[in-house]
């Protein structure tokens, strides 16, 4: 049972935690004075489990920290008689076992940092093989430079110790390079050590530098994770190191590791600055959905058109002239790097509305091929009576041909070469082409808007099985959802800031009743006020992922939530809130 380390926060598997040495820390976090002394303080009391090959240690703490209950001391007393209370286990990144700590350190981690495979390949074991709420500890190995990397790859805590060395050795560390310090005419830094004149720096100086310059990044990482920015931060960051790089890209190809332990959403908006933005869990989650769940229900046209900076695109100037010429008579999809495909129905759910991408007017051949791949995988998935393209020359129009003779489609073009989508021929082409089209009406877009948006969530078909019969209230794109019956029955609500929908507690009975998958967490007999502990989740779904809505089931309430953890995450953690209530009645 872990009792020293809690997680608070979370941005993909990089966590804000705290862990409660003497002088509690928050995570990532400097832990030096965990392992001072040469690591004289490590002990081997604690037998291994039949048949564990990994070399094991133990971490004594010094005593337990104030308000521990005397169950939990007298529990630890007897269990382990001959150990403090054994805060890390370290072992190696080849044979890893749950031991029963609050941390684990990594044995040969310093043969594996500097090769980007195996750093990912053995945090990834690592994680796999020990509870979600442990913490993961890499000591001898961090810098300024690589410390947000080890962050994001769900490293917790770090020492000082390379970082000094480096400091004894005349290297001064900063986050995008090492210099010997002969090399420097002046010091690129301000903290305490570096205010004296630059000929009375001395190595002393360099080791102080040095480890100041480490803890202020972790402080740059723990407030990038804050914000949920940690990974906008590290694709500029990384472009300063080749392993760096790999690295960063090795964890993007880890799919599984990443993408459970990703949010469906955040508040903060996501910065589309570099290639790799292309491989990001949210852009790879968003285009797998929209080509696997997403099912247009509109009996009328394609049209495509480009992306807007303005978000969401229906309330740019350009998006309102298309409306303004297609008046409801076709289905609008946006086509955008890094996103890929948007339907109209989507264009609020996140990642959509939350991004912001670098405008030249010219695409990337990587991005040609991600926007190609996306839109030929949904237009085999949906069929149209016809396809317009109202798409300009720059990569739009080559996207569109390419997918055109792929899949030996007939599109119509609109917008002649060299002209734009906003010209009065373009508007005018694009109106003409759709002439005699009837129009659909506003209940049609509601209804077909709450249904993608449904099955994006939750699966396949899943807004026809939770609302077969509804109507809306309310304006987009905050819209109701309520029952046909007299009463009109609200059963949810669309959230505008991130295109979801928020559950009633009559929907949430709907939904377990209906065929849509359903996202369960099942727990003990209490009734939860506000927010559900992990302690309290006897079971939960694999599939729920952070921001996911949540019927919570146990034997004395019913509630609706919204998922704080994963899934996999409120059955193993010991410590931490699982899910926050929104509604919930007790049981008889």
């Amino acid at each position: 049972m872990t009792e020293y380390f809690e997680v608070h926060a979370r941005d993909g598997a990089a966590r804000l935690g705290e862990l409660r040495l003497e002088s509690p820390r928050t995570t990532p976090a400097l832990v030096d004075d965990c392992l001072e002394d040469g690591g004289s303080r490590w002990a081997a009391d604690r037998p291994l489990p039949e048949g564990d090959e990994s070399t094991l240690t133990v971490l004594p703490h010094r005593g337990f920290p104030g308000g521990t209950a005397e169950e939990v001391q007298e529990s630890f007393a007897v269990d382990y008689p001959d150990v403090s209370y054994p805060s890390v286990a370290v072992v190696s990144s080849e044979h890893v076992a749950d031991h029963g700590t609050d941390a684990y350190a990594v044995s040969d981690v310093q043969s594996i940092v500097g090769h980007g495979a195996a750093l990912v390949e053995a945090v990834v074991r690592i994680r796999e093989a020990t509870p979600a709420d442990t913490a993961l500890l890499f000591s001898g190995v961090a810098t300024p430079r690589n410390v947000a990397l080890l962050a994001y790859a769900g490293v917790d805590c770090v020492d000082a110790a390379r970082a000094i060395a480096k400091g004894t050795q005349g290297k001064y560390l900063t986050t995008e390079s090492e210099y010997f310090l002969e090399d420097l005419e002046e010091l690129p830094c301000a903290c305490p050590a570096c205010r004296g004149p630059r000929e009375e720096f001395t190595t002393v100086d360099c080791v102080e530098h040095n480890r100041n310059a480490l803890a202020a990044q972790l402080a740059i990482v723990r407030q990038r994770i804050r914000d949920g920015r940690l990974r906008d931060y590290l694709e500029g960051q990384a472009r300063q190191n080749q392993w760096l790089t790999a690295a960063m890209r090795e964890l993007d190809s880890q799919w599984e590791y990443l993408e459970e332990r990703t949010p469906i959403l955040r508040e903060a908006d996501l910065d589309a600055a570099t290639q790799d933005t292309l491989r990001r869990v949210e852009i790879q989650r968003f285009a797998d959905r929209v080509t696997s769940r997403y099912r247009n229900r509109f009996d009328a046209p394609l049209v495509l058109v480009p992306c807007s900076a303005r978000k969401p695109y229906s309330e740019s100037q350009s998006h309102t002239q298309f409306h303004r010429a297609i008046k409801w008579r076709a289905h609008l999809v946006s086509m955008t790097s890094p996103i890929g495909v948007v339907p109209q129905e989507l264009e609020t759910t996140y990642p959509a509305q939350h991004y912001d991408t670098v405008v030249t007017g010219r695409w990337s051949a990587d991005e040609t091929d991600f926007v190609a791949r996306v839109l030929e995988r949904y237009l085999e998935r949906n069929d149209y009576p016809r396809i317009v393209a109202h798409v300009p020359d720059e990569g739009y129009r080559d996207i569109v041909e390419r997918v055109e003779a792929e899949l030996d489609l007939e599109v119509t073009y609109t917008v002649d070469s060299g002209s734009h989508p906003t010209d009065d021929a373009s508007l005018e082409a694009l109106s003409e082409a759709l002439a005699g089209e009837p129009a659909y009406q506003k209940r049609e877009r509601e209804h077909n808007t709450v249904c993608a948006i449904a099955d994006y969530l939750l699966g396949d078909g899943a807004g026809d099985d939770l609302f077969p019969a509804f109507r809306t209230t309310s304006r987009y794109p905050r819209l109701q959802v309520r029952d046909t019956d007299p009463d009109e029955t609200q059963l949810a609500t669309m959230v505008p800031q991130y295109g979801t929908l928020s559950f009633t507690l009559e929907g949430a009975r709907r939904w377990v009743e209906s065929d849509a998958p359903t996202k369960r967490v099942e727990i003990d007999g209490f009734v939860p006020k506000g927010s559900v502990l992990a302690p309290g989740v006897v079971d939960a779904d694999d599939d729920i992922r952070v921001g996911d809505e949540v019927v919570v089931e146990g034997p004395r309430a019913f509630g609706i939530a919204r998922a704080e953890m994963f899934g996999r995450e409120m059955v193993e953690s010991t410590r931490g809130v699982a899910c926050e209530i929104r509604h919930v009645e007790e049981l008889d």
